[in-house]
């Protein structure tokens, strides 16, 4: 299994990516809105891994409650997986709890599942089926 992403929590993603694209000194691609997590997101590559900046794109947004509680920082690491209903089957089985039960549309174009942050000690997983 290897790291996908990493994702980060932010309030403006124009103002993010202003921060973070000098850092890694790689283009970023289009900003998009992923419906399913009412997320609006962009990614910078990072090496063999990525760098991806969240914002809300929409009152009731769970990453909202996510920035008023938390504040701007590392909101989950995502992996890449053969099959994302695999990943999550497997962390029920194992007594974890899971955000949920079958993938669905993500980012990119890809199949995604989130485990339960308390399946992994406190930190949110992304699963992530790559083509």
């Amino acid at each position: 299994m290897e790291l996908d992403h990493i994702g980060i929590a932010v309030a403006r993603l124009d103002a993010a990516l202003e921060r973070w694209q000098p850092l890694l000194g790689a283009p970023h691609a289009a900003p998009e809105v992923v419906a399913s997590n009412r997320v609006r997101v962009a990614f910078l590559s990072a090496g063999a891994t990525h760098v991806e900046l969240l914002e809300p794109s929409g009152e009731g947004s769970p990453l909202e409650k996510f920035l008023a509680e938390r504040g701007e920082g590392i909101h989950h690491l995502a992996f890449r997986v053969p099959s994302v209903d695999a990943a999550l089957a497997e962390v029920v089985a194992r007594g974890g709890r899971v955000v949920d039960r079958a993938a669905r549309p993500g980012a990119r174009g890809r199949r995604v599942g989130f485990a339960h942050p308390s399946a992994f000690g406190g930190t949110l997983v992304e699963f992530v089926e790559v083509p």
